[in-house]
């Protein structure tokens, strides 16, 4: 059964302009989903309707079956995780676990319960005496999940909880929200602009552009296969060497624009006689350059920046007028003025329809 489905929502402000286009998606009982998209996509204004704080110009949003959207916040069986961690300043840890069950009529017993058992998840056993001020922001942000966890509700939502902390405390809080999922198993719904989070954290992602749902699908299928070339150039860090050029009329050789190479396209997948000829844009993931002439296609990239970046390097260069970075292993350090000669393998080119940024093969 899907724990939160939404039917063609839409967002409009002013009746004219929509910032959310008509998303569909169930999310199914125990289901960790991330939304990931840049500022501004809608992801953070879709989240905000599934709680109730903003309202739905058209569509359904659905928890547990059951139609929410004329439904107050309190009403709606979901728990919030705020960025800002949104704690009582003069209560300790345990009195902000507690706070929402208190004035929701909830027994002493049955609070006391509650906070004590999230305190031992989360171990905050050692804290609940405590003021926020007194507290780290892992700390914090471990008790706004803890109030969130008392509440035992039927869908957990979390806006960008993580992007007030140090990278250090990002992974670590990660790895706490997976053993958190792991334990608890509630439906989860959680909007960042990290698509490091997005990755690590998801059982399925939401890839948001411009009010749109661009693609939805396991982490590895938005890697792996993205469906546009928004999501292609979006997801993955350093992002994937998007190529404009042409197909050659015998379908043999992509040819670079503005001067760049000729890659051998044999051994790609989904390529048809009538793509012959044609202008597209070629996808191609860092990593999948590599150093040496392996395959049927080498190419040379001269060097005009290098990172070296422990267990792997990148270098920078162009191939016509494109900018293209290669992921090299540990062992090979570019140096800036290199002519490093890659690999392209056919295997791992993507094609997109410049008119219309969709993946074609």
């Amino acid at each position: 059964m899907a724990a939160l489905t939404l039917k063609g929502v839409k967002k409009t402000y002013d009746g004219t302009q929509y910032v959310l286009h008509g998303i569909d998606v169930s999310i199914n009982d125990g289901e960790f989903v991330v939304m990931v998209g840049p500022s501004g996509c809608g992801k953070s204004t879709l989240l905000r309707m599934v709680a109730g704080l903003e309202s739905v110009s058209e569509g359904t949003i659905e928890i547990a079956g059951k139609v929410v959207n004329k439904l107050e916040p309190k009403d709606r069986d979901i728990a919030m995780v705020f960025q800002n961690y949104a704690l009582y300043p003069h209560m300790s840890v345990a009195q902000n676990m507690a706070y929402a069950l208190k004035i929701g009529g909830v027994d002493r017993g049955t609070i006391q319960s509650r906070v004590a058992n999230a305190a031992r998840i989360l171990e905050l056993e050692h804290l609940l005496a405590r003021k926020p001020r007194e507290l780290s922001g892992g700390q914090r942000q471990r008790v706004a999940m803890g109030r969130a966890i008392v509440r035992e509700p039927a869908v957990f939502l979390f806006d960008e909880p993580l992007s007030n902390l140090d990278a250090k405390l990002r992974v670590q809080m990660r790895l706490e929200i997976q053993r958190l999922h792991a334990r608890l198993a509630t439906t989860s719904l959680y909007v960042t602009h990290d698509q490091i989070e997005a990755m690590t954290l998801a059982q399925r992602v939401i890839v948001m552009n411009k009010g749109h749902a661009e693609q939805i699908g396991a982490p590895t299928e938005v890697y792996e296969r993205p469906a546009t070339v928004f999501v292609a150039s979006f997801i993955g860090s350093p992002a994937m060497n998007l190529l404009e050029g042409k197909l050659s009329e015998d379908g043999s050789v992509f040819e670079v624009a503005g001067g760049g190479p000729k890659l051998r396209v044999a051994g790609a997948s989904g390529i048809s006689r009538a793509m012959f000829g044609r202008e597209w844009t070629v996808g191609i993931r860092p990593e999948h350059l590599t150093p040496g002439s392996h395959e049927a296609t080498q190419a040379v990239l001269d060097v005009d920046s290098a990172e070296l970046l422990g267990a792997d390097n990148l270098a920078h260069g162009k191939w016509g007028k494109h900018d293209v970075a290669a992921r090299l292993p540990h062992a090979h350090r570019p140096v800036r003025g290199e002519k490093l000669a890659v690999s392209v393998p056919a295997r791992h080119l993507h094609l997109f329809d410049p008119a219309t940024g969709l993946r074609a093969n």
